[in-house]
């Protein structure tokens, strides 16, 4: 018996914690978006052009 006296006020403050946490999360925008990775995923990044090198200037093109 005396092991709930202790118990339940350990799950109170747990629960309590872990509400907290949850509206924490909620406030600073964690839950804005819960779509966009799953789309980012599927579509390529665009392609970047390439970076003159060290003899090269930029827009010139490769004689080769």
């Amino acid at each position: 018996m005396t092991n709930l006296l202790v118990l339940i006020p350990i799950a109170l403050l747990l629960g309590l914690a872990g509400l907290v946490a949850f509206l924490w999360a909620l406030r600073s925008g964690q839950f804005d978006d819960l779509d966009g990775a799953a789309h980012r995923i599927l579509f390529d990044d665009e392609p970047t052009p390439p970076e003159p090198g060290p003899g090269r200037k930029a827009g010139s093109a490769d004689p080769h």
